[in-house]
């Protein structure tokens, strides 16, 4: 079976990019032909606001009227070049794409956004998606959706750890406003015995770090090379935080639950379907930096609540997101006549 995967990103801490470097890993490893197109191995323009139509144009060249037995396309930048390949198309969801253009895009965008979203599903033979929120959410506009979730590769855990503070909270993501990291800022402006690490870039850099200007418990690492490494200061911290304002099925907060760290997330999206409420994780309404603050101390003062939540986040990652599971879903999805 040949296999075609397209995705914008394999490489970086992006959830979309880790999901499908691992499926065409795995995929490889079961003795399938995989050939993959995204912007680490094809020219895009790489400016911000450029780079996913300049990376839809390039893979449309690099696709179009090349056969596959299956077209594999990841996020809504690669519907193009999945219409002009042949072969069967398969297409997955990492979140609701006109919601996340809302909270970063001009008007004619989110329009755009639309039109892109009916036509990617008018194109695909299968579409799935990662969350249960996402899916649910485009049932409602009368596509049919196959839920197959986010997973982890519990081998990729770093046996080390970086802990720079003796009481440190750590996010790792993009800084974009859809993450929220101006409401962590600021709830964070009101803890004093611990200190925040952030890992990423993004176009909100330098508005972030003029908000956290003079806290000094507030630190900006940059862009990490490696996922290990990323991991490393995840798994040394006292908490990992995701205050985003929307969300897909973010392959962070499992990452996080893997390293055995207690996770305090906004109640969006698909962190919902990853935590139960003071069971695997403390959730908080998006917006809302003192519920955000009070959440983080209590997990950084409970020791009790901590180990809770940890032991039952790892056993529930265990057991329904692992690529052993997801990886069949998908070979039964192509296979499917």
């Amino acid at each position: 079976m040949k296999i075609l995967i397209i995705s914008p990103k394999i490489s970086g801490i992006g959830g979309v990019a880790q999901h499908a470097a691992v499926l065409y890993k795995r995929l490889k490893e079961r003795g399938y032909k995989v050939k993959i197109l995204s912007s680490e191995n094809i020219p895009i323009i790489n400016i911000r606001g450029l780079r996913n139509p300049s990376f839809a144009i390039t893979a449309s060249f690099k696709s179009i009227f090349r056969k596959y037995d299956i077209i594999h396309a990841h996020n809504f930048p690669s519907a193009i070049p999945m219409r002009l390949a042949r072969g069967k198309k398969v297409f997955t969801i990492h979140g609701v794409y006109s919601e996340y253009i809302k909270l970063t895009h001009s008007a004619i965008a989110i329009k755009l956004s639309k039109i892109l979203e009916k036509r990617a599903f008018e194109w695909s033979d299968i579409i799935t998606s990662v969350s249960r929120v996402a899916a649910a959410y485009y049932e409602k506009m009368g596509y049919r959706v196959e839920y197959i979730p986010n997973a982890i590769e519990l081998g990729m855990v770093p046996e080390t750890s970086k802990r720079i503070y003796e009481k440190q909270v750590v996010y790792a993501g993009r800084l974009s406003r859809e993450k929220g990291l101006d409401i962590l800022i600021e709830a964070f402006k009101g803890i004093r015995d611990a200190h925040l690490v952030i890992i990423g870039k993004g176009p909100e850099e330098g508005r972030l770090k003029k908000l956290a200007d003079g806290c000094s418990n507030i630190h900006f690492l940059g862009f990490l090379e490696t996922r290990r490494e990323v991991l490393e200061y995840i798994k040394g911290s006292d908490v990992f935080v995701l205050p985003s304002r929307t969300e897909g099925l973010p392959t962070v907060i499992l990452e996080a639950m893997a390293c055995k760290v207690p996770v305090v997330a906004t109640a969006v999206g698909g962190n919902v379907e990853l935590i139960e409420d003071r069971l695997s994780g403390l959730l908080v309404p998006p917006e809302e930096p003192e519920e955000l603050r009070v959440a983080i101390e209590r997990i950084l003062r409970d020791k009790k609540l901590a180990r809770r939540l940890v032991d039952n986040a790892y056993m529930k990652i265990v057991k329904e997101y692992n690529w052993d599971i997801v990886l069949e879903k998908y070979i039964n999805i192509y296979n499917d006549p």
